[in-house]
């Protein structure tokens, strides 16, 4: 019999196999990762996994391309970023799943509400009469969906980038405080940090992502290609326990264990009243009104999960268009989003899981040490 023992982010694990080293950053999206561990997804498909919680998406990137990280939930650009060594750091990086669709939102200070400003029209004419102020605007990474999503918010209004406005690279942990302090006018970011930053009256939603690109590919398991390599068969079995995980978030009726789950202090260590709201499809646009989005967030739904070659040249040309002439050849698109180890891993999950036969005993939160 093998031992169990007990991980540094909780949930037993069986000490046989080679250990997988994954990281993530305290995001509402780390989900799957969180509930593949604490309900003993991982334990069931034969994976022995540590998970490392990270400030920011910059460790993320250097932790796996130095192979202090086999893998981690990441932005959907850090795979082609590093493979294709976009930032001057070249090392071998795939995906085999699509963690998440949407969930980022735009959120503004209080100061541009008071001075008038509601959407991107409005603060086009505030800026023309504070020209040489230029906003400072938050995202998270260079190879995320997040500037991006804030130029193409802003692109009717005809301000000029680093004249009447500049983005600058915040971790998402960092974002509320930053404008709460005055340091940034706004930013782009992923969950709670929109929902904190506007239930405290600091901030108000200008728009979300799935209203600005709508089934946008949002985060993904990327693994580094020397680990895929050597471990084959234990990256279809870890993309096999995600897609399961990626399932269960899915899943309305389960949503309230997923917010437990995140609220721990080894995962986000927040109230669950700031984790909630993105997970009931009522998001906050201010402190006292609410927008139905029910696709807010999507984890299994509309193909989500797939790492398809339309997902991946959305990605080379949404984020990287501007730095390369032309998108790299199918391929190579192909070679960083692997559909081959997403079909192995679907037939390994499908013939494991069967959501009709699943009862919440099924899948009970392990208890965290004191």
């Amino acid at each position: 019999m093998h031992k169990a023992r007990q991980g540094r982010t909780g949930g037993p694990r069986l000490e046989t196999g080679p250990l997988v080293r994954l990281g993530f950053v305290p995001l509402n999206d780390c989900a799957p990762l969180v509930v593949a561990q604490e309900l003993g997804i991982f334990t069931r498909h034969g994976l022995r996994v540590q998970l490392s919680r990270e400030l920011g998406w910059a460790s993320v990137r250097a932790k796996l391309a130095y192979g202090e990280l086999d893998g981690a939930h990441a932005p959907c650009g850090l795979p082609f970023a590093l493979a294709l060594g976009l930032d001057g750091v070249k090392a071998p990086c795939c995906t085999g799943l699509v963690l998440n669709l949407h969930g980022n939102a735009i959120t503004l200070s209080r100061r541009l509400w008071d001075e008038g400003v509601r959407d991107a029209v409005t603060l086009g004419e505030r800026q023309r009469k504070h020209r040489g102020e230029p906003l400072l605007l938050g995202a998270v990474s260079r190879h995320s969906t997040h500037a991006r999503l804030l130029e193409r918010w802003l692109a009717p209004t005809g301000l000029v980038a680093d004249r009447d406005f500049r983005i600058v690279i915040v971790p998402p942990a960092q974002m509320w405080a930053n404008l709460r302090g005055g340091h940034l006018d706004g930013y782009c970011v992923g969950e709670p940090w929109n929902s904190a930053a506007i239930l405290a009256g600091d901030g108000w939603c200008a728009t979300t992502s799935c209203s600005l690109a709508p089934r946008h590919p949002e985060k993904v398991l990327a693994v580094r290609g020397a680990w895929a390599t050597a471990e084959p068969e234990v990256h279809e079995r870890l993309v096999a326990a995600l897609l399961e995980a990626c399932r269960y978030c899915d899943d309305a009726s389960r949503r309230d264990t997923v917010v437990e789950l995140l609220a721990r202090r080894e995962y986000l260590n927040l109230s669950k009243d700031l984790i909630r709201p993105a997970w009931s499809g009522a998001f906050p646009i201010s402190r006292t009104e609410t927008r139905q989005l029910p696709e807010f967030n999507c984890f299994h739904r509309f193909d989500t999960n797939e790492p398809g070659p339309e997902k991946a040249a959305w990605v080379m040309q949404e984020l990287f268009g501007a730095m390369m002439p032309a998108l790299p050849p199918p391929e190579v698109l192909s070679s960083i989003f692997r559909m081959d180890v997403f079909e192995a891993a679907r037939r390994r999950a499908t013939s494991s899981f069967n959501p009709a036969n699943t009862t919440d005993s099924d899948h009970e939160p392990q208890t965290l040490p004191a």
